[in-house]
């Protein structure tokens, strides 16, 4: 019996991490069974393109309902947006916080169209604080309500235009 103070070998150069900064390895692990691969993150391909609706005539539409058409308009733009970029809330979950805590929607609708800009590398027209136009000044004659639309829908059409829409 022999009592050797030697150190353990070195593990192989193959199953030695490489150092930062290398180059990751080019093998792609297989799914663990019972799953599926990922599908490619969503927004990288476009779906369809969505309609272009005239500022003037959604203002029209809403004093005319007596303010429904605001559930209409959230409902398919959101659900235009959800299908052209695969982000986003959809049309019926849109329309469920715009019927129950309606406060939140311009800052959900206009930091969605923002989203659309900016997946395509340009700057956005409108985000979240372009809500704070709707909550600050929306009970000075609907004036904060009506610049809100007006920005929101106005980047909207644009964006929709960009993508070949006709309007």
């Amino acid at each position: 019996m022999t009592d050797s103070n030697d150190p353990t070998p070195a593990p192989e150069a193959a199953s030695v991490p490489p150092p930062y900064g290398a180059p990751a390895p080019d093998a792609v692990p297989a799914p663990a069974p019972g799953m599926t691969a990922m599908a490619p993150m969503p927004g990288l391909v476009d779906g369809p393109v969505g309609k272009v609706r005239s500022t003037g005539t959604c203002v029209l539409l809403t004093i005319v309902t007596l303010g429904f058409y605001t559930w209409y308009w959230y409902y398919k733009t959101h659900d235009e947006m959800k299908r052209h970029s695969g982000n986003g809330v959809g049309g019926g979950i849109a329309l469920l916080l715009a019927i129950l805590v309606g406060i939140v929607m311009p800052f959900i609708s206009s930091n969605e169209v923002g989203g659309l800009y900016e997946r395509k590398g340009r700057p956005k027209p409108v985000s979240a604080a372009t809500g704070l136009w709707y909550l600050l000044l929306g009970w000075f004659f609907l004036v904060g309500a009506i610049v809100w639309f007006v920005k929101t829908n106005g980047a909207l059409n644009e964006y929709w235009k960009s993508q070949g829409a006709q309007g």
